[in-house]
């Protein structure tokens, strides 16, 4: 029975959060208090067990970090700067943020990355008088793209990484980053071609942009120099995290407490913590307590456990169906959860006589990580700028970005299918024949 309630629950929630009729954070926490009403969790249950308050932390610390920077006009010069450039052109700006973006997700991770460039992204396209979606769409695409070629890049990588040992960075940059280059360029590509007739009805004065200083956006004060410096502090102490032995979530703690602290005479905190999204780390608190809800009663442990009875054992099978199943059920619920179940199943394959676990493992991130492009709610850094969007009044509809984002994951599924077939199961097969 309350199997059977927890689903109905789930699917009414994601109804009403694609819908977009009620706010949905709020969808998302009545669905999880439904749960705990009911009785199938405790509230020790949900606080300790399912919600990532790692993630909650680091997003806050981030949010807090921005903030102040933003208060110094850092931000608007970037944006004024990186516009010029391109000289105000639609099709270099988009190609130009969807590098920076995959970049900087490989190299720090997508939600940390998105967070820095979502302002800046929508402050160039009010500026121009663009339209945002088609800039924070390839955005979204290329963080999780990106973020699939690193172990720090995306949080299902960081844990699969911690639960492997000798899955380290390197391992991930040799086996993932090749095939996350080649599905960024082509995704690029159709990028371009999908927008390039609306952007060319477009007129855009670059006259005036030309004419901006935009050294005037800075604020140069002792604020300025404080919030650069710890902001690089930060985003420098997560490239070293895994040298350093600290969480992420620590070094974005710490930086964040840092600046508050360095910048408490020139801005006050209550300022800064109304520049915080909260209804983006609410509506994360809510999506944990609904899906832990699916964990409670076993809806997501049948279903791994369901894949090893299935494929009745056979490698190859398991391997592609985890990539499928991990893709499609990544786009559906936050990819972090669900990566979170499955991790102890795939450990618990070696009991069946799978020693050789790689490829499955690739498998889970690769599905994981490039499976939640399929919406909204696939991915934190999905969430993440959504709710940045929804601050800045410039809304991403759950299903126009369906439209767009379900195709490019089957496109990314079927290119990572031939890959591991290729570079990893065929190989296996020609041996144990």
């Amino acid at each position: 029975m309350s199997i059977i309630f927890a689903t109905i629950i789930f699917v009414i929630c994601y109804m009403f959060i694609m819908t977009e009729k009620i706010n949905r954070a709020v969808v998302a926490l009545t669905g999880g208090t439904l749960f705990l009403l009911t009785g199938i969790y405790t509230t020790s249950d949900v606080f300790v067990q399912y919600i990532d308050w790692n993630t909650i932390a680091l997003l806050f610390s981030m949010m807090v970090l921005i903030a102040i920077t933003e208060k110094t006009g850092l931000f608007s010069f970037i944006a004024v700067r990186f516009a010029q450039k391109v000289r105000g052109s639609p099709i270099p700006l988009l190609i130009g943020i969807s590098i920076l973006t995959a970049v900087g997700s490989a190299l720090l991770d997508n939600v940390t990355t998105v967070l820095i460039f979502v302002p800046i992204i929508l402050k160039i396209t009010s500026l121009l008088k663009l339209p945002s979606f088609p800039y924070l769409l390839a955005i979204i695409l290329s963080s999780n793209i990106g973020g699939a070629a690193t172990l720090i890049g995306d949080p299902p990588n960081i844990m699969i990484g911690q639960a492997v040992e000798e899955l380290t960075f390197l391992s991930f940059l040799i086996h993932l980053a090749p095939l996350a280059l080649f599905i960024f360029i082509v995704v690029l590509f159709l990028l371009v071609l999908l927008f390039r007739r609306s952007f060319n009805e477009i007129s855009i004065d670059t006259n005036e942009l030309m004419e901006i200083e935009a050294e005037s956006y800075i604020v140069k004060s002792p604020m300025l120099y404080k919030s650069t410096a710890v902001l690089c502090m930060t985003l420098f102490g997560f490239m070293l995290h895994s040298f350093l032995h600290i969480e992420l979530t620590v070094i974005a703690l710490s930086g964040a407490i840092l600046l508050l602290l360095l910048t408490e005479n020139e801005i006050e905190t209550e300022q800064v913590f109304q520049k915080v999204e909260w209804v983006t780390l609410f509506f994360f608190i809510g999506l944990f307590t609904l899906v832990g809800g699916l964990q409670e009663v076993g809806i997501i442990d049948e279903l791994a456990k369901g894949i090893m009875l299935y494929t009745d054992g056979n490698f190859t099978y398991t391997a592609l169906l985890i990539l499928w199943v991990s893709g499609l059920f990544s786009g559906i619920v936050d990819n972090i959860p669900f990566v979170a179940a499955m991790i102890p199943v795939i450990q618990e394959f070696e009991s069946y006589g799978m020693i050789y676990l790689d490829p499955i493992w690739w498998s889970l991130a690769l599905g994981a990580c490039l499976g939640g492009n399929a919406t909204l709610i696939g991915a934190s850094a999905n969430i993440v700028v959504a709710g940045l969007a929804e601050g800045a009044n410039q809304r991403i509809p759950f299903i126009r970005f369906m439209l767009y984002g379900v195709p490019f994951v089957l496109f990314s599924l079927v290119v990572s299918t031939i890959y591991i077939y290729v570079r990893y199961l065929l190989p296996y097969i020609g041996m144990t024949s």
